[in-house]
């Protein structure tokens, strides 16, 4: 029995892998996200590893396992997701106007015929904001939009209005590089639209 897990519950995650015909299984991580680090190529790939070596361990059999981790960053700071709306106002008001990057870290953990193999990888975009007034920032925050997304904003939702440019993957934004993740996995013998019983 082979099998498709994605270590996530991102509805986002989810329906990009929907999109490209996947067949595969939902098991949120539950695991503890640590980070060792603060650079933000690095911070994505070790918790996408982390994630994923957790639901992983969980798994028996021939699988496949995604594990991962989006952050945006502005000026070598990393935005998680804001904890009120005053923190998501803030966040907003310095992605205004301005230029950020998204990090998407992804692990593949494989287990096919007793063997294991695990591969990191990450993929960044770079997205211009147009400037934003105070009360366009509010009406969005008010949305409720921005509590559960890193950097307190969905590119596929309300928030699209305010994106002038993307330089990069815009799935990557969503929270998953699919194409980088195709080729990753090619390159690895799998073809994700075929890889299930």
């Amino acid at each position: 029995m082979r099998k498709i897990i994605l270590a996530s519950a991102s509805p986002r995650r989810r329906e990009l892998l929907e999109q490209i015909g996947a067949v595969f299984e939902v098991c949120p991580s539950n695991a503890e996200e640590i980070m060792t680090s603060s650079v933000p190529r690095e911070v994505v790939q070790e918790l996408s590893r982390c994630k994923g070596n957790e639901v992983f361990e969980r798994t028996s059999g021939d699988v496949l396992v995604i594990g991962a981790d989006t952050v945006v960053a502005f000026q070598d700071s990393i935005l998680g997701k804001p904890a009120d709306a005053a923190m998501a106002r803030d966040m907003l008001l310095r992605l205004q106007g301005n230029t950020h990057q998204v990090y998407t870290g992804v692990t593949l953990l494989l287990r096919q015929g007793g063997t294991v193999t695990q591969k990191s990888f990450y993929e960044k975009t770079e997205v211009v904001f147009y400037p934003m007034t105070g009360e366009e920032i509010d009406a969005y925050v008010r949305t409720g939009e921005p509590m559960d997304k890193a950097g307190a904003y969905g590119i596929q939702g309300k928030s699209a209005v305010f994106v002038e440019k993307i330089d990069g993957d815009y799935s990557n934004v969503v929270g998953l590089p699919l194409a980088r993740l195709y080729q990753e996995l090619k390159q690895m013998g799998i073809d994700i639209k075929e890889w299930h019983s």
